[in-house]
């Protein structure tokens, strides 16, 4: 098992390392601080550095078999079991993903609905609503701006499995179940705002966010609507 740095600590941008594993799927590390893909947002990217001077330039993370894989772009050095190496996550990236997933949790406590879907981009993100009324964008854009300037704290909590069985409210994805059997599950609490599971990496604050609007609202059938936000260049 790959021990997850980036669970208890988001703002880490680097770790010493062990390569545990290497195949054509790509290396595996005994603990990493890079994000594999997934709940929406894309994987990490980034090098490990040996001490010898190799550099492996990572381009994707995904999950394995209890594992991390952390994919290597092609033609770069290779790696041998039991090498001891520095993962680095390109941190720039990361921050805007966890920006902008701080900032779709926001809205998703502003639109009312199930969400239905999402996606967590570099600099913009969507989230699909169950929801058949009209939206209105410069009402979304001006509740997230004064949500993002209150700076509410935000933090990860962990409550067990039973509890997470006691309050599906908590539940706001329709087609995403929270991961169950581990014993217990990850919060997103951003304090008066929202409260749900979530793997993804996430900001201190809201106010970290920074300025952001609705960029489009779409509509994807009888009761489904799509909200596009972006950062304000």
């Amino acid at each position: 098992m790959t021990e997850e740095i980036f669970r208890e600590d988001c703002y880490a941008r680097s770790c010493a390392a062990r390569v545990i594993a290497v195949d054509a799927d790509g290396i595996r590390l005994d603990r990493t601080v890079f994000y594999p893909t997934g709940g929406g947002q894309p994987g990490d990217v980034g090098v490990l550095r040996h001490a010898d001077g190799r550099t492996v330039r990572i381009s994707n993370t995904r999950k394995g078999d209890g594992e991390i894989i952390h994919v290597p772009e092609p033609d770069q050095p290779t790696l041998s079991e039991g090498e001891e190496v520095t993962a680095e996550i390109d941190w720039e990236r990361r921050y805007r993903l966890m920006r902008m997933h701080t900032c779709l949790h926001v809205l998703c406590a502003i639109v009312p609905g199930a969400v239905t879907g999402g996606q967590v981009g570099d600099g913009k993100g969507r989230l699909d609503f169950d929801c058949p009324e009209t939206l209105d964008a410069q009402q979304i854009t001006a509740s997230l701006q004064r949500l993002v300037g209150e700076n509410h704290p935000a933090h990860i909590r962990w409550i067990t499995d039973e509890e997470m069985e006691a309050r599906p409210d908590l539940v706001r994805t329709m087609s995403v179940k929270p991961p169950s059997g581990a014993g217990r599950v990850r919060l997103l609490d951003i304090e008066g705002i929202d409260l749900q599971p979530c793997g993804g990496t996430h900001l201190r604050a809201t106010g970290e966010i920074g300025a952001v609007e609705v960029k489009k609202i779409e509509k994807k059938g009888a009761r489904n609507r799509r909200v596009v936000v972006g950062f304000v260049e």
